[in-house]
């Protein structure tokens, strides 16, 4: 495939040299320097983008990729609030989008752990929920787009979890998300079920880019022939 990243920043570099191992080609690379140059001639030959850049401009790199009529690929978070539109466009126009808060394969298995833990919980009301996420101090947004993706499971399978919040809060009804950014964390993600008497914890701990990236290729391979939206539901069949 012929490949677009968006987002040249350490991800997007790490997407291409995996794009690269598995025999495609990075014929176009877009951030902030050049985005505005960027002319439909440069999307003739793309086969599929690949978006992880800031919140501030994913809706903007998507757009311009489906003005372009380009399948995407999309990893960046905190900008979900717009994703309907995207949603809604590839319905309309026939385009095709991907999306996923976190392309690690573990993290999806662990997403799927998630989801069962919370159903297994729902009758033990005396365990208290929190979850924790770390990462890297270049990190924009917090909560973690990973982290509120297992609030939203526990909530959804928990009647009792009305919503979450960032940090301390002292309502028994929402989950208490806690933020750390510290030097080069890759992305670790803990989940808390603490009773006056003892605590469950599951934990997933990645221990560099590599799987986000490979993640994130799999997935334009997975879309490169398809129309509509997808997430790695999709993708892994679960």
């Amino acid at each position: 495939m012929n490949i677009a990243i968006v987002g040249y920043g350490r991800m997007g570099k790490e997407i291409e040299q995996v794009a690269l191992e598995r025999g495609h080609q990075v014929i176009l690379k877009v951030d902030a320097d050049n985005f505005n140059s960027v002319t439909p001639i440069d999307f003739k030959t793309i086969d599929v983008a690949i978006e992880f850049s800031i919140p501030q401009s994913a809706f903007s790199n998507i757009n311009l990729c489906l003005d372009n009529n380009i399948p995407v690929v999309s990893g960046t978070t905190g900008w979900l609030d717009r994703i309907e539109d995207i949603i809604d466009r590839c319905e309309k126009e026939n385009q095709t989008f991907f999306y996923a808060s976190n392309y690690s394969l573990g993290v999806n298995l662990f997403f799927k752990l998630n989801e069962q833990l919370a159903k297994l919980m729902y009758n033990f009301p005396d365990y208290n929920i929190q979850l924790e996420e770390t990462h890297h101090t270049k990190k924009l947004d917090a909560p973690s787009g990973t982290a509120i993706t297992l609030a939203e499971e526990i909530i959804k399978n928990n009647s009792r979890i009305k919503s979450w919040e960032k940090d301390n809060n002292n309502n028994v009804d929402s989950i208490p998300i806690k933020s750390f950014r510290k030097g080069l964390v890759s992305g670790n993600h803990k989940v808390f079920y603490e009773s006056e008497f003892d605590k469950i914890m599951i934990e997933h701990d990645a221990k560099s880019r590599k799987g986000f990236a490979l993640g994130a290729v799999i997935a334009a391979e997975f879309i490169s022939d398809k129309k509509g939206y997808y997430t790695m539901n999709d993708l892994l069949e679960i």
